[in-house]
């Protein structure tokens, strides 16, 4: 399998102190090409590892499935041009679904190049989430504790470890809402991909809906994320940094709720307020 990390040497300048010669370690990045049936159906640079978990997160986040069952296996094969029978490459993995399961191969291919590059944007979107998902986050009736809340964003960093040595990955987690615990984390050169490969691990271990859990990212939560959350029926997203105008929108028409700014003792709660619960004893300030 592909590395996470690759050591590079590097020229350090300091404008008040010159400048140093030293080797330093860079994140992988590498391109994943998932088809389904043999079939090409998208490319995304991720970096290597979990491919399995990320090629089924990102089918759930496609509304292709929705449960165990219907993801029968996977296989790393060889890369473009190898015919099979080259070098096995690892950036070529091919999905079997169960045979029930319609594949819109070709609309999800010509589909890649707008949510990858750009992003999903638009009522229409916002609609066909609602439509496609197989699970109503709305119906949800999960709460977390706000001082509970409060801690996941040490937890999480307390646990990613390549982010330590490179400073170059985001990640995903899942904690269950009611005792804290954390679930699963994955990191990811890309933050869509860290999420899918934590949706995908929950779908290979029969873990779909993601009732009672809170899906936590360590940037910013735009409308893809939140997408996402609403496709794996998590109730409950968090991020250290701000949501978008559009992801907000989003969840507040699907029924989830999003916490962005999540740092230390302070939060902000822009969708599904009732959700997260304050002791009666904190004040309440309408400014």
């Amino acid at each position: 399998m592909g590395r996470l990390t690759m050591r590079r040497p590097v020229r350090r300048i300091r404008l008040d102190a010159g400048e140093t010669r030293r080797i330093d370690t860079l994140a992988v990045e590498e391109p994943l090409e998932i088809r389904v049936g043999g079939q090409p159906l998208a490319v995304t640079m991720r970096t290597p590892g979990h491919d399995v978990e990320l090629a089924a997160g990102f089918l759930v986040s496609e509304g292709v499935i929705s449960s165990t069952d219907q993801f029968r296996s996977a296989i790393h094969c060889g890369g473009p041009g190898t015919s099979g029978g080259g070098e096995n490459t690892y950036n070529v993995l091919d999905v079997a679904l169960a045979s029930h399961v319609h594949v819109p191969v070709a609309e999800l291919a010509r589909s890649m190049y707008t949510t990858s590059s750009c992003g999903i944007c638009g009522k229409a979107s916002i609609d066909a989430v609602r439509t496609v998902s197989a699970f109503d986050v709305a119906e949800d009736a999960t709460v977390v504790d706000a001082a509970l809340l409060a801690t996941f964003p040490d937890a999480l960093r307390a646990e990613q470890a390549v982010f330590e040595k490179t400073g170059g990955l985001h990640a995903a987690a899942l904690f269950d809402a009611h005792t804290g615990k954390l679930l699963v984390l994955r990191e990811d050169v890309g933050r869509h991909n860290a999420v899918d490969k934590v949706v995908g691990w929950a779908l290979l271990e029969g873990r779909l809906p993601l009732r009672g859990r809170v899906l936590m990212v360590s940037g910013r939560a735009g409308f893809e994320l939140a997408q996402k959350a609403v496709m794996a029926g998590a109730p409950i997203l968090a991020a250290v940094s701000a949501p978008s105008s559009l992801a907000v929108e989003m969840a507040a028409d699907a029924g989830l709720t999003v916490v962005g700014f999540l740092r230390g003792p302070s939060m902000n709660v822009y969708a599904g307020f009732e959700r997260v619960q304050v002791d009666a004893a904190a004040p309440v300030v309408t400014a």
